[in-house]
């Protein structure tokens, strides 16, 4: 698991190339004060089926935001697709929300597996080891690919545009 980018929304400048009929024209500058809201994509990669989950989150990438994400991935994949399971093993990087070192990320994951009543354990990648962590080569990509140039105008048109990934994510949305 993993959050990428986080992106504002408005009409704001993104880098990348878009074929388009019209000239688009947008502001130089990604200033949160000019922006009308922002998305955090939170990524949840499933190895055995080759398959991503993203959540799109509209505040800030918070634990209790990967948390969430984690539930609602186990509450409507997870539970069918490892109905056998006693215990979640994710693999995700040492930064951010989900930080090693921070007590609020382990409590509330601690309250999630009392919530789900399945056993979670975290395996964090050491610093600068970016590259064997499966979700950035095998699902954010593609997304990234998607939204190339694209101007965020809603959280709708985020979500469509991070649906025709070739990875095919489903999208659990907050």
């Amino acid at each position: 698991m993993d959050t990428k980018k986080k992106e504002f929304i408005g009409d704001l400048y993104r880098s990348g190339t878009l074929y388009t009929t019209e000239t688009v024209t947008t502001l130089d500058h990604d200033f949160f004060s000019l922006a009308e809201g922002k998305i955090v994509p939170h990524g949840i990669y499933d190895v055995q089926h080759n398959r991503g989950y993203l959540s799109l989150g509209i505040s800030k990438d918070t634990s209790e935001f990967a948390c969430e994400s984690i539930k609602s991935w186990w509450i409507n994949y997870g539970i069918y697709l490892y109905p056998q399971a006693n215990s979640i093993l994710i693999k995700c990087d040492g930064g951010g929300s989900n930080n090693s070192n921070y007590y609020i990320f382990k409590s509330d994951l601690q309250k999630l597996v009392n919530e789900l009543n399945i056993g979670i354990r975290i395996a964090h990648c050491p610093p600068y080891t970016l590259e064997y962590n499966p979700i950035e080569h095998r699902l954010f990509p593609h997304v990234t690919r998607a939204c190339q140039g694209v101007i965020f105008t809603s959280v709708e048109l985020v979500k469509e545009l991070m649906k025709k990934t070739t990875q095919k994510p489903d999208f659990l949305c907050w």
